[in-house]
C-alpha cells in the first residue's frame, strides 16, 4: 500500500466519523443530573435564609453548574469502556464516537477548575471546599468503586449529598444542624432511588461485572428490603426539623403525607410479584417526592420558621 493510499484511507475514515455538535458536548455534562446538583445546592442556600445578594447567588449558580458538568464529563471519560458495553449508555457521546476522549477530559477539567475558581472567588471558602469534596469523592472514590464494591451505591450517595452543604456554607460560612439534615435527606433518598434504577437495568450492570447489590441479588428481595429500610430512615430524618425548632407544624403535616406516599411505593417493591413494574413506580415516586419535600422545607423556612 502506498503512502498516498494510506493518507486517502485516513482522510476517508475521518470524514466518516460523526462530528460533534453542541448538543453532544451538552450531553457530556449530563444536564439533568447536573441540574439536580444545582437545585439541591440552592435548596441548602435558600433554607439558610441568607437574604437576596444577586452577585453571590449567581456566582453560586454558575460555579455549581460548572463543577457538576465537569464531574459528569470526567465520569463519562473514566467509564467510556463500560458505557460502550451497556445498551442504555452505548449512545453516550464518547462510546458513540461523537466526542473524543481527549476533548471530554479537557472539557471536564476546564469546567471543574472554572467552577471552583468562581466559588473560591465569590463564596465563603467552606462552600468551595464542599464543592471540591464533591468532585474528589465522586471521581476518585465512587466512580472506581463501581467496579469492585458492593457498596458503590452508598459511596455515591455520600458524594451526591454534598451539594446542599455547598449552598448552606455559601450562605452562612459553615454548616449547622439543618444543613446536615439536608445532607442526610439527600443521602437516604438516593438509596431507594438508585436501587430502583439498578434493579431495572441489572442485566446491563451485570454485563460489565459491576458487583452492586441488584446484580448479586437475583431475586430482588434484598434490594427491596434495603430500599424500604432506607425509606423508613428517610421519613424519620425528614420529620426532625420541627422537634429541633427548625420548622413549623405545617411542615410536619405535609412531610408526614409525603412519607406515606414514599413508603407505600417502597413497600410495593417488596412484593415479588410485579417487582419490575414496582421498581419503575418507586423510581417515579422518588423523582416526584424530592422537589415536593425540599420545596416544603424551604417554603416553611421563609413563611413560618
Amino acid at each position: 500500500m502506498t503512502a498516498d493510499s494510506t493518507a486517502d484511507n485516513t482522510a476517508s475514515s475521518s470524514a466518516d466519523a460523526p462530528k460533534a455538535r453542541f448538543g453532544d458536548y451538552l450531553e457530556l455534562t449530563k444536564p439533568r443530573l447536573s441540574m439536580l446538583s444545582v437545585i439541591t445546592t440552592l435548596v441548602g442556600y435558600g433554607a439558610a435564609r441568607p437574604g437576596w445578594h444577586p452577585t453571590e447567588f449567581w456566582a453560586l449558580v454558575a460555579g455549581t453548574c460548572a463543577c457538576a458538568g465537569g464531574v459528569a464529563a470526567l465520569n463519562q471519560w473514566m467509564e467510556s469502556d463500560t458505557d460502550a458495553v451497556m445498551p442504555r449508555t452505548a449512545d453516550r457521546p464518547i462510546p458513540s464516537g461523537k466526542v473524543a476522549t481527549g476533548s471530554a477530559f479537557v472539557i471536564g477539567v476546564g469546567l471543574c477548575s472554572g467552577g471552583l475558581g468562581v466559588l473560591f472567588t465569590y463564596m465563603h471558602g467552606s462552600a468551595a471546599f464542599f464543592a471540591l469534596l464533591t468532585i474528589v469523592s465522586y471521581l476518585a472514590i465512587y466512580t472506581p468503586s463501581k467496579r469492585w464494591s458492593r457498596w458503590s451505591t452508598e459511596i455515591g450517595a455520600v458524594a451526591g449529598a454534598f451539594p446542599p452543604l455547598i449552598g448552606w456554607a455559601a450562605a452562612t460560612g459553615g454548616v449547622t444542624a439543618l444543613g446536615w439534615i439536608l445532607f442526610a435527606i439527600l443521602f437516604l433518598w438516593q438509596i431507594p432511588h438508585f436501587m430502583a434504577i439498578a434493579w431495572t437495568y441489572r442485566h446491563d450492570y451485570g454485563a460489565v461485572n459491576f458487583p452492586m447489590l441488584p446484580v448479586r441479588d437475583s431475586e430482588g428481595g434484598k434490594v427491596a428490603r434495603w430500599s424500604f429500610i432506607n425509606s423508613i430512615a428517610l421519613a424519620v430524618v425528614c420529620l426532625l426539623p420541627q422537634p429541633l425548632g427548625l420548622a413549623s407544624g405545617y411542615y410536619t403535616i405535609v412531610t408526614a403525607l409525603l412519607a406515606i406516599w414514599f413508603l407505600a411505593s417502597a413497600a410495593a417493591f417488596l412484593r415479588p410479584a410485579g417487582r419490575d413494574r414496582n421498581a419503575r413506580k418507586l423510581f417515579l415516586t422518588t423523582i416526584g417526592w424530592l422537589p415536593l419535600q425540599l420545596g416544603t422545607l424551604v417554603a416553611d423556612r421563609f413563611l413560618f420558621a
